[in-house]
């Protein structure tokens, strides 16, 4: 046998060998474990997770604007009743 033609002879038992040995299939049961305990995770995707932020995003911003908007109404409001008390 050539040299190369036996490498690839020896590669190919190695391959064979691992496949069926019990770290294969402790590798292959592992992958199915963690495959199963992801599937079980409630994930989203990177689009639906940035859609969430920007709808956050915008959700903050009126909360800011409707905050200053309630301070301005109740210090007309203080106001107003501040000078018909008078």
């Amino acid at each position: 046998m050539e040299p190369p033609k036996f490498v690839d002879e020896i590669q190919k038992k190695m391959a064979e060998l691992l496949e069926n040995s019990p770290a294969k299939d402790i590798e292959r049961n592992a992958k199915a474990a963690f495959a199963s305990m992801l599937g079980k995770l409630d994930l989203v995707t990177r689009e639906e997770f940035d859609v969430q932020r920007e709808v956050l995003a915008r959700a903050r911003e009126q909360l800011v604007r409707l905050e200053a908007r309630i301070a301005e109404l109740e210090a007309a409001l203080a106001a107003k009743s501040g000078t018909n008390e008078k």
